[in-house]
């Protein structure tokens, strides 16, 4: 059916079109004809992503849907497109929390909404080829055009401190993509090509892989945001609209681990296993330091931000245990590591995406994220309350939700290296648990706390849609994981088979 159908070439541009349409089309002069049609790009962008699930063919590990034409040819850079089981739920995810963005934002901006819609829908699409692109620089123009949406997002939409937190944001990132550039030139460079896939197949030097290792984890340590240059994320989330918080999490933070998946895990095995320890020293302390920080927290989008670094410690700590478990044989515990930090990274972006919606739904009506300004709030708004609580037990891990299944699989492969390792990572389970039930009980429970709260009103048929959406996902992925981990599970095994051959010898080949 989509043999010549470029159906990933759709999901990066159609958006994008819609993008220009707005703008240049229906302006800001017509405001309910802008957000129709914003609706109905990602809506079939949307589409088009579980089209391509659907006819994607889980049970082999190769790129599907590959697309694949000349772009530069002086410099051999093509525009070159395909996914795997790692990267299209990806796209899936993308899409709907894109979707999602548009219908939670109907009545909430003011100020240039075609202009508002616009920026996430080209920020939807240039994600789209991150996670599509198998051409390196495609790949980076991908990743480094994403950030001028958002940074438009903060800066425009934000807070009153947006000018900081973006100019924070910006300069961390792009600081960290330059190492990234140098990277991917020098790796075009020794293999003749920028093709991803054949960067996986080279022979690299001891001393070498080092280097790349260390260009690589700069900029995908940044992304991600692990300890310690994690501390632009919460100025950005604070400061960022609702939408652009939930981008931000659900998505952009996933594709610093996803950096970790496509390049440096398979490119750079060896460094990757020498510095295995490292990682993993750094993932706990983002795991269990990062969830006492979130304790201390008032502000609860700054809360639920820290509460993102500690859950992305998990991904990051169940893609690098995996070279321990390897050097001691444990290959089957190593495939549960890497699909607990996949299923990690697709709930965290369900669930953090809920709660920064949850906390967008109470600002819109107080105007306020401090918890000691709320109190009573479920007296007022029973169905809200419902809600918050479902995406609260699903942050702390819940049994059923979404969010207990990628932690569990990381814990369970953690103990067949140490169980110190694994009781150092559970324990932000009750970390997770404690500041997440801390803020839900002082912000719903006990008396109406002041007028403003009494004033409240429960949510609307837009806002029950979008969390009955997310809702659903939470619950489904988290009692069925099944059908998510059978997409990954081939991707994943030959991404284990790859790092089981070093790339010190000739031997070290990676198809």
């Amino acid at each position: 059916m989509l043999d010549k159908l470029p159906i990933l070439s759709l999901l990066i541009w159609l958006p994008i079109a819609g993008a220009a349409l707005i703008v240049f089309g229906s302006g800001q002069k017509q405001k309910q004809a802008t957000q129709w049609i914003a609706l109905l790009t990602a809506g079939l962008t949307f589409v088009l992503s579980l089209v391509a699930l659907n006819e994607f063919d889980s049970s082999r590990y190769y790129i599907q849907f590959v697309e694949d034409r000349s772009w530069i040819e002086s410099l051999d850079i093509r525009y070159s497109l395909g996914v795997d089981g790692i990267s299209l739920p990806l796209i899936v995810l993308t899409s709907l929390m894109t979707l999602i963005v548009i219908i939670s934002s109907w009545n909430n901006i003011k100020l240039r909404v075609s202009h508002y819609l616009a920026a996430f829908l080209v920020m939807c699409g240039l994600m789209n080829g991150v996670f599509a692109a198998t051409d390196a620089i495609l790949f980076y123009v991908m990743w480094e055009a994403m950030l001028v949406p958002m940074f438009l997002i903060i800066g425009i939409w934000g807070g009153p401190d947006r000018i900081y937190a973006t100019l924070k944001f910006f300069i961390y990132t792009f600081f960290g993509s330059v190492f990234l550039l140098i990277a991917l030139i020098y790796l075009g460079s020794q293999a003749d090509s920028f093709n991803i896939f054949k960067m996986h197949s080279m022979m690299i030097e001891a001393d070498v892989q080092m280097l790349l290792f260390f260009a690589f984890l700069i900029a995908f340590a940044i992304k991600v945001p692990m300890f310690p240059v994690h501390t632009w994320l919460p100025d950005a989330h604070v400061q960022a609209p609702t939408g652009g918080s939930v981008i931000l999490a659900a998505i952009m933070l996933k594709m610093g681990t996803y950096g970790f998946l496509r390049f440096m895990l398979p490119i750079v095995p060896d460094a990757s296993l020498e510095m295995a320890d490292l990682m993993i020293v750094l993932s706990l302390i983002a795991v269990a330091y990062i969830g006492f920080v979130a304790l201390a927290q008032n502000d609860m989008k700054k809360l639920i931000a820290y509460s993102s670094i500690a859950h992305m410690g998990f991904v990051t700590l169940g893609l690098f245990i995996s070279f321990s478990l390897l050097a001691s044989n444990h290959v089957d515990a190593a495939v549960m590591g890497i699909q607990g930090a996949l299923i990690q990274m697709i709930s965290h972006g369900f669930i953090s995406g809920a709660l920064f919606l949850c906390i967008g739904v109470l600002y819109d009506r107080m105007h306020t994220r401090n918890i000691q300004d709320y109190g009573g709030v479920v007296n007022k708004m029973p169905k809200f309350a419902f809600f918050f609580m479902i995406f609260a037990m699903a942050n702390s891990g819940l049994p059923g939700t979404s969010g207990f299944v990628g932690e569990f699989m990381v814990i369970l492969s953690s103990f067949q290296v140490s169980f110190w390792l694994a009781a150092v990572s559970g324990l932000t389970l009750i970390l997770a648990a404690a500041y997440t039930l801390w803020m839900y009980k002082r912000v719903m429970f006990g008396d109406v706390a002041n007028d403003n709260v009494a004033a409240l009103e429960d949510l609307t048929i837009r806002e029950n849609i979008v969390f009955i959406i997310l809702a659903i996902m939470v619950m489904l992925f988290g009692l069925w994981p099944a059908p998510l981990l059978d997409i990954m599970a081939p991707s994943v095994q030959h991404l284990i088979d790859c790092n089981l051959v070093s790339k010190l010898s000739p031997e070290g080949m990676c198809s």
